[in-house]
C-alpha cells in the first residue's frame, strides 16, 4: 500500500470521529472531538498493522478493538442514584460505532463508510428530538393511588 492510500484511510477515520465527536460535542458530552478521533485513529491502524496477516490475526485484532472499546464506553453509562434513568448510552454507541467505521477504514471498506456514515449523522441529529415528541405524544399519565 503506498503512503497515499495509507493517509486517506486514517484520515478518514479521524475525520469520521472529528464529525461524531463534534455532535458529543454539542451535546455537552465528555466524549468529543479529540476522544472519538483518536478512537477511529486507533481502531484504523490497529487494523492497518495486521493488514497483510491472515484472516486469523485479523479476526484477533477486530475482537480486541471491540473488547478494549467496550471499556472505554462503559466508562460513559452512568445510572442515576435511584436507578430508574441511564445516562451515557449514546454516548457509549458513538465510541463504538467510531471504532467501527475506523477498522472498516483501515481496511479500506469506502462503500460501506460512505453507505453508513450519512445513516449514523441523522440518526445523531434527528433521532433525538423524534424520541422527545414520540415520548410527548405517547406519554401516559401517572396512576394516582387513593386509599379506599
Amino acid at each position: 500500500m503506498d503512503t497515499l492510500e495509507l493517509a486517506m484511510r486514517l484520515g478518514a477515520a479521524v475525520l469520521v470521529g472529528i464529525a461524531l465527536g463534534l455532535n458529543r460535542d454539542r451535546h455537552g458530552k465528555s466524549t468529543g472531538v479529540r476522544t472519538l478521533g483518536l478512537v477511529g485513529l486507533g481502531s484504523a491502524l490497529s487494523v492497518l498493522a495486521f493488514g497483510e496477516a491472515s484472516s486469523a490475526d485479523a479476526s484477533r485484532v477486530l475482537q480486541g478493538i471491540a473488547t478494549g472499546i467496550g471499556f472505554l464506553g462503559a466508562g460513559v453509562i452512568v445510572r442515576s442514584n435511584n436507578g430508574d434513568h441511564v445516562h451515557g448510552l449514546t454516548t457509549a454507541t458513538c465510541v463504538w460505532l467510531t471504532a467501527c467505521i475506523g477498522a472498516a477504514c483501515g481496511v479500506g471498506e469506502w462503500r460501506s463508510i460512505l453507505l453508513s456514515f450519512p445513516f449514523v449523522l441523522v440518526l445523531l441529529f434527528f433521532g433525538g428530538p423524534f424520541e422527545r415528541a414520540m415520548n410527548r405524544r405517547w406519554r401516559r399519565p401517572a396512576k394516582v393511588e387513593t386509599d379506599p
